[in-house]
């Protein structure tokens, strides 16, 4: 889903106060955790990441692997931290979608 500037304002303003739910560090990226990252995004809709400081990709990277490699949506990045974001398939989990839709 290519969001637009209002969507991707609504969202961060949503996000501000989450704590990073899943982090990158030695283990690097793989086709396993960007599963666990898929299953999260299909209850949460919106969550944070955390790139740790001993991990080897840096934030580009990460961008590109998820972005690469699944229907998510990074919506911000600062410093190290990711913003994800990508609609719920079941209805009962659209919180942000609905609103992200109307804007």
């Amino acid at each position: 889903m290519k969001l637009r500037g209002k969507q991707k304002r609504y969202l961060r303003s949503q996000a501000n106060r989450m704590k990073p739910l899943f982090s990158v560090g030695k283990n690097g990226l793989n086709e396993i955790w960007l599963d666990q990252i898929f299953d999260a995004l299909q209850r949460r809709e919106l969550i944070k990441i955390n790139i740790q400081q001993n991990a080897d990709e840096s934030v580009s990277d990460v961008k590109s692997f998820i972005e690469e490699n699944s229907d998510v949506s990074v919506v911000q990045t600062i410093g190290k931290t990711l913003l994800l974001f990508m609609p719920a398939s079941k209805e009962k989990f659209q919180n942000y979608s609905v609103e992200v839709k109307n804007i």
